[in-house]
Order: C-alpha cells, then structure tokens, then sequence
C-alpha cells in the first residue's frame, strides 16, 4: 500500500519537467495528495467504526496503485489533480482500519507491534521512490502505469483470503464521549503529531526536487537519497514503539523532537556522505515517534480505536502536508528551496517544548 504513497515526490521531478510546472504547481499538487491520501482518514475511520466490513482495506491498493500510477499519462495539470486524488482515496480507505485491527490483535506490548505495522508502511513509503524510478527509466514515463500491477495483484489476494471483521454490525450512531472526555491531552498528541509532520511530509515531497534543483543530484541519485531517509524512518519508528514499552512515550517524543535537530542541521550545512548520514540520522530519530502517538491516543479511546488513529496519523500528517507543502512550494518560488526547508527545523524544538505538558 505504502509503495504508492512515497511515489509523487519521486515522480514529481519527471512531472515538472515534462508539463513544465512552476514550484507553487507542484507544492498544489504535493497538498491535494496529501488531502486526499491523510486528511480524509477520519471520515475512513469513522465509517470503518461504524460499518465492519472488509472492503476498506481489500479495495484500497488497487485504487492507490491505478491512481498513482496513471500520473505518467497524465496529459495536463487538471489530470494530475484528478489521478492524485483518486490514489489518495485508496491509502486514506486502508490505514484507519488495518490500525485498529493491529491494535485489537495484541493485547500486550501493543507499541512494539503498532511499531512493526507502521514501520513496515514506512519501509514501503521509502521503497516508493526506488520502484518508481526503476520502472521509469526501463519504460518510460509514459509506462509508469504498469506500477499498478502489484496493488490489484494484492486486492484480488485480500478479496479472496481476508475474513470480515468480527462483530459485522451497524450501529445507529457514533458516540463522541469517549473523545470528549479526554480531549486536552489528545489535542497535544494530535499537535504533536502535526508538528512533527511538517518537517517529514514536506521533506519527503520536497527533497527530490531540492536535491537535482539546488544541490546538483541526478534524478535516480535523488530518488535514492529519499529512500535512505524515509528507510531510515522506518527503522526509526521500530526502535521508538519498543523504546516506548521500555521507558515511556513522553521520553520518547522528547528525545525525538529534540535529538533529530543536530543531524538534520548537518544535512543542510554539510556535503557528501556527511551530509547523507546526516539525513538518515535525523530522519531515524524524528520518525521515533510514529508508532508512540498513535499506542498513547488508542489508549486514551480504545472504543474509538479506527477514528483516533486516523486523526493521529493521517489527519495530522494530512493537515501539515495540506498546508505546508503548497506554503513551502510558493516560498522557494521567491527564496531558495534551501533556505526554506532549512527553516522548518524550528517546528521540532516547538514540539519539544509542548511535549513537556504531556503527563
């Protein structure tokens, strides 16, 4: 599933070039995406709370692979929009429900197994790039839909093998009190969250094009350098679920927000293999927190187990993308992508001090 959630930023160099989009477009694009794929999680969530049935996750990668794979076909910016938004669709449909059937699944040491779900949708996320710039340069832009067949291939298996949910019933209505009880230290989660969001989802948007742009990589070099920082990502929200189990999520967010500061900083400021290990660095050790927020929210409202876990992991990553992306597009239009991206090492810091209210 999460093979065709990193693949936009990976795309989006062979995309500007080819239909000639100015930074803005393609900040406009990264956001609509990231509306369609994060924001709308919730409303995933909620219907997968409300009516069991397994077709939310069966369905879900084909729509997301047809979708993201036909951008290479896409003749203008209006088809762009419109291939985004249907891919999108299918990654929103699948996480709320594949999250809280990880959680109902286990009882005991649920940070290290929501850890092991989310890693493995990061790994995917970070293999994205890799797959996609594969299959373009041996077919072609233009052949990039033939990155689909692993999504139905994988639909058509959950279709005949996956059981329906148990307790297939339809309730009459959704009960907000669990939420509402405990609203004050889910806000923090949720702003946690976000914060943290803003630097992943516009670095993993935006690094492609900053790299062949503004620090002379090529195009599969680029693709390359994104996947070593979202892999690294991936390892980093393993080992932050089983340090949560051992020390405590509030620790863990700490470190993470303030730790991945100095590693992120070399990235900017240095060259080569420094800089490179610079990027995993800080990309293992922010990405800490992935698995934490969402075991502390479920824990909060275990009832509502779908709908918090798409606010703490798309509807925060979503609304950071949303807004961000297109923001972080239009300012390097006028500045430099460099100077841009390199300000948003602020957001962490904020975070760290804000975690310090979590009990």
């Amino acid at each position: 599933m999460d093979l065709y959630s990193g693949a936009l930023g990976a795309l989006q160099p062979a995309l500007v070039k080819r239909l000639g989009l100015s930074l803005t477009q393609a900040g406009i694009l990264g956001g609509l995406f990231v509306f369609s794929s994060s924001v709308m999680q919730p409303l995933y969530g909620f219907l997968s709370d409300r009516y069991h049935t397994k077709l939310f996750a069966a369905l879900a990668p084909a729509v997301a692979g047809i979708g993201i794979s036909s951008l290479g076909l896409a003749p203008g910016y209006a088809w762009l929009i419109v291939f985004a938004a249907v891919g999108g669709a299918g990654v929103a449909a699948f996480h709320p429900q594949a999250s809280a059937a990880v959680a109902a699944a286990s009882s005991l040491r649920r940070g290290a197994w929501m850890a092991v779900f989310i890693s493995a949708g990061t790994l995917g996320f970070a293999l994205g790039p890799i797959y996609f710039s594969v299959v373009v340069a041996r077919l072609g832009l233009d052949g990039a839909w033939w990155a689909a067949v692993p999504g139905v291939l994988v639909t058509l298996f959950l279709l005949a093998q996956l059981p329906a949910p148990a307790g297939a019933v339809r309730h009459r209505g959704f009960d907000w009190a669990p939420l509402a009880a405990v609203w004050k230290p889910l806000t923090i989660l949720y702003l946690l969250v976000f914060i943290r969001s803003i630097v992943q989802v516009t670095f993993a948007q935006f690094l492609p094009l900053y790299l062949t742009l503004e620090r002379g990589f090529s195009y599969a070099a680029a693709s390359y350098a994104l996947t070593v920082y979202l892999a690294a990502g991936a390892l980093g929200g393993f080992i932050g679920g089983h340090l949560a189990d051992r020390w405590g999520g509030k620790r863990v967010i700490l470190f993470s927000m303030v730790g991945s500061l100095p590693f992120l900083l070399i990235f900017f400021l240095a060259g080569g293999v420094t800089a490179m290990l610079g990027l995993a660095l800080g990309g293992l050790i922010l990405l800490f927190t992935i698995p934490v927020n969402v075991v502390m929210a479920q824990e909060l409202v275990p009832a509502q187990a779908g709908t918090v876990s798409s606010l703490m992991m798309g509807f925060a990553w979503g609304m950071a993308g949303l807004l961000f992306i297109p923001l972080v597009g239009r300012a390097s239009d006028i500045f430099s992508m460099h100077s841009v991206l390199m300000a948003l090492l602020a957001f962490p810091l904020a975070g760290f001090l804000l975690a310090l209210k979590l009990k």
